[in-house]
């Protein structure tokens, strides 16, 4: 990855006084969301410039990985209801990755609580992300044919939007040249219409901005290969969003497989569900690394135990 253009100590140390100046200047709570600059183990790679600064992409290679490879990749997208959440939060999945021969990919992409923004920027974001990974997939090391999104909650909602070329859509950014060769979706938003998560509250009371993001509505006839794993009981996204975006994806001749956690809420693999939580995150890993393995797009792991350390939601 020598021609990628890579934050220097000085640009960071310089994005952190201004960081820390800015918090001064507004009086931001201690509690209040930092965006990450660098995460353990990870290239930190500018993809896209906005208004504060520029936007990151955390990459995780395989330990044999050689520049000369074109390997398959992960772009995981953290949740947070567009709201909340930064790639610390997907960064587990791209390790993850990285064990099963994969180049793992943590986007960040802004949310309201960072940058003031609303759920299409989100949108437009991860579309970026996937964008930018594709034309650099050379430098990357990256089969740009063998992108795999995965995103959970509001996550799932930006990574399915990858996979819809439609150029009417509201955000402006260039879709992906291609689709993602798979989806895993995580507990996502499929539907943001008035029987969805959120629903038009979500944006302004604007109905037609809620319909326009709603991936069953607006996905077009040929979709990815998509695994979608939801908890029965999510009080948060309905799990009957699920069906219905399973639905009408294998009625296209799509292939989508649904697994149900029995009884499961929202962010099923929490560590507050003790040896439930537990339990689900071993099998949202393990169900994840078969659906890859079976595309031909993963190895398995050698160590049959490596699982996910993200801390999806």
């Amino acid at each position: 990855m020598a021609n990628i253009p890579r934050f220097s100590t000085a640009l960071i140390l310089s994005t952190c006084v201004f960081l820390q100046a800015q918090t001064a200047d507004t009086k931001k709570p201690a509690e209040a969301e930092e965006t990450p600059l660098t995460l353990p183990g990870a290239e930190s790679i500018p993809f896209k410039k906005v208004d504060d600064g520029d936007l990151l992409l955390h990459v995780i290679e395989p330990k044999d990985a050689k520049a000369s490879e074109k390997r398959a990749c992960l772009v995981a997208f953290f949740g947070g209801g567009w709201t909340s959440g930064t790639p610390e939060k997907s960064i587990g999945w791209a390790k993850w990755a990285s064990k099963l021969g994969m180049v793992g990919i943590a986007p960040d992409y802004r949310t309201k609580s960072r940058f003031k923004t609303t759920p299409e920027d989100c949108v437009a974001d991860g579309r970026s992300a996937l964008r930018w990974i594709q034309d650099h997939a050379a430098e990357l090391g990256i089969d740009p044919a063998k992108i795999v999104v995965l995103g959970s909650s509001a996550g799932g909602h930006v990574g399915a939007w990858t996979a819809i070329t439609d150029p009417q859509h509201p955000a402006s950014d260039p879709a992906p040249t291609v689709q993602p060769a798979a989806l895993i979706l995580l507990w996502p938003v499929t539907d943001t219409s008035a029987a969805g998560y959120g629903g038009p509250k979500r944006f302004s009371n604007d109905e037609a901005r809620a319909n326009a993001l709603s991936v069953t509505a607006r996905m077009q006839t040929k979709m990815p290969p998509t695994l979608v794993i939801h908890g029965t009981a999510d009080e948060t996204v309905k799990f009957q969003n699920s069906k219905d975006f399973v639905a009408k994806m294998t009625s296209n001749g799509n292939k989508c497989t649904l697994v149900s956690l029995e009884g499961m809420p929202h962010s099923p693999n929490s560590s507050k569900l003790g040896d439930a939580g537990a339990r689900n995150k071993a099998q949202i890993s393990d169900e994840a690394t078969k659906f890859l393995v079976g595309l031909g797009l993963a190895t398995p792991p050698k160590d049959a135990g490596a699982k996910s350390d993200s801390d999806a939601e």
